[in-house]
C-alpha cells in the first residue's frame, strides 16, 4: 500500500467533519478546549485547530480549565490567543466551543458547569471511548486514531485547508507524544505516513524531540529516583507499580507535565501486564495512572473508579488515603488479572 492510501480519509470520518464544518463560518468567534493538565496531544490539537480557524476567517480563543503547560509553550505564538487565564469569563460570547481530546465532560474540570449551560453549539473531537456524560452535540469521535491530532489532519485534509509548518509542528507533536514517540501499540502504520507528511511541510523533528524529551530539569531526575524506590513488582501475576508522595512536585521544583512518561518505568518492566503510577494529590485524593500490555484493558479496569480513558492507557482520581487507595487498587488489579490466568513471563 502506498503512503498516499494511508492518507485517505475513511467515509465516516468525512461525513462527521463535513457536519462539524457546517458551523465553522467566516466571522464566527470559537473557544477551544481540552482537558485538565492538557498533554502534548491536547495541546497540539489545540493549537493546530486555531490556526486552521483563523486562516479560514474565524476568530479563535483559547481557555482551558488548567493553565498552558510550558513543556508546549513552543507551540503557541502571537498568532494564538489563550485566554485561559480569564477562566470561565473567557467563554462568554463565543458563537461555539469546540472540544478537543475529551471524551466526558468532567474532563473540562472548573470549566464544565458553564460549558454544560453554554446556549451554543459544543463541538468534539476526540479518540477516546466515550464517556458517560459527553463534552458536545456534534460529535467527530474515532477510538481507531493514534492521537486528536490524527483527526485534526484528517479535517485539514478533507476540507482541503493548508497544513502551515506552524499547524504541523503542532499535529506532530500531538501524535508524537500520544504514540510514546511512535513506541506504543496505537502507533499505526498512517500514523507514520501522516508524521512524514508533516516533515515534508515543514517539521523539524529532531528540534521537537529536543523540546519534548530533552529538556527535562534536574528536578524531574531526582524525583524520578525518588519514585523509582516505591517500585513494586507482583512477577507471578505482571503487577507493577510506583507512588509518589503529596507535595513532591514543589519540593523538586517541577511541573505537572514533567510526570510524563514515569509509569513507563514501571511497564517496561518483562513480564508486566498492568503497570500503575499512583500520585498522592493531597486532601484525600489520588490520582492513579493504568498502562498495559498485551490482554489487558486499563479503560474498562479505570471506569470501576470513576476514570477510563484507552485500552493501553487510562486514569482515575480516586478518593482516600493513599495506602487505603494503593492497596484497595492493588487488590482490584490482581484479582483481575488473576481471572486472566498467570503470566508464564518471566521479570
Amino acid at each position: 500500500m502506498s503512503i498516499s492510501n494511508y492518507l485517505d480519509v475513511s467515509p465516516a470520518r468525512r461525513a462527521a467533519i463535513v457536519q462539524l464544518a457546517e458551523h465553522w463560518r467566516p466571522g464566527r468567534v470559537a473557544a477551544l478546549s481540552t482537558h485538565i493538565n492538557a498533554d502534548g496531544d491536547g495541546c497540539g490539537s489545540e493549537s493546530a485547530l486555531a490556526r486552521l480557524l483563523q486562516a479560514h476567517g474565524m476568530t479563535v480563543r483559547i481557555v482551558n480549565p488548567t493553565p498552558w503547560p510550558e513543556l508546549f509553550g513552543f507551540l503557541l505564538g502571537d498568532d494564538v490567543q489563550d485566554a485561559t487565564a480569564q477562566g470561565a469569563e473567557a467563554l462568554l460570547g463565543v458563537d461555539l466551543l469546540i472540544v478537543l481530546d475529551i471524551n466526558d465532560l468532567t474532563r473540562l474540570g472548573g470549566l464544565a458547569e458553564t460549558v454544560r449551560g453554554l446556549d451554543v453549539p459544543r463541538l468534539v473531537i476526540d479518540h477516546h471511548v466515550p464517556g458517560r456524560d459527553p463534552a458536545g452535540d456534534v460529535v467527530f469521535a474515532d477510538a481507531g486514531a493514534c492521537a486528536t491530532g490524527e483527526l485534526v489532519f484528517d479535517v485539514a485534509q478533507t476540507l482541503g485547508w493548508t497544513i502551515t509548518p506552524d499547524v504541523a509542528r503542532s499535529l506532530y507533536t500531538a501524535i508524537l507524544t500520544d504514540t510514546g514517540g511512535f513506541r506504543f501499540s496505537n502507533t499505526s502504520p498512517r500514523a507514520h505516513a501522516i508524521a512524514a507528511e508533516l516533515m515534508a511541510a515543514g517539521v523539524n523533528q529532531e528540534e521537537i524531540y529536543r523540546r519534548v524529551y530533552a529538556s527535562a530539569p534536574v528536578g524531574r531526575v531526582r524525583l524520578l529516583a525518588e519514585v523509582l524506590q516505591t517500585l513494586g513488582v507482583d512477577q507471578s501475576l505482571g503487577l507493577s507499580w510506583l507512588s509518589m508522595r503529596a507535595g513532591a512536585l514543589s519540593e523538586y521544583g517541577v511541573r505537572q507535565e514533567d510526570l510524563d512518561g514515569i509509569v513507563e518505568h514501571a511497564r517496561s518492566i518483562a513480564g508486566t501486564r498492568l503497570a500503575i503510577f499512583f500520585r498522592d494529590l493531597g486532601h484525600g485524593r489520588v490520582k492513579a495512572s493504568f498502562r498495559s500490555t498485551g490482554d489487558f484493558d486499563v479503560n474498562a479496569f479505570a471506569r470501576q473508579y470513576g476514570g477510563g480513558g484507552h485500552v493501553r492507557a487510562a486514569g482515575a482520581l480516586i478518593a482516600g488515603r493513599p495506602d487505603e487507595v494503593r492497596d484497595r487498587v492493588l487488590a482490584d488489579a490482581r484479582a483481575a488479572l488473576g481471572s486472566l490466568g498467570t503470566t508464564d513471563r518471566n521479570p
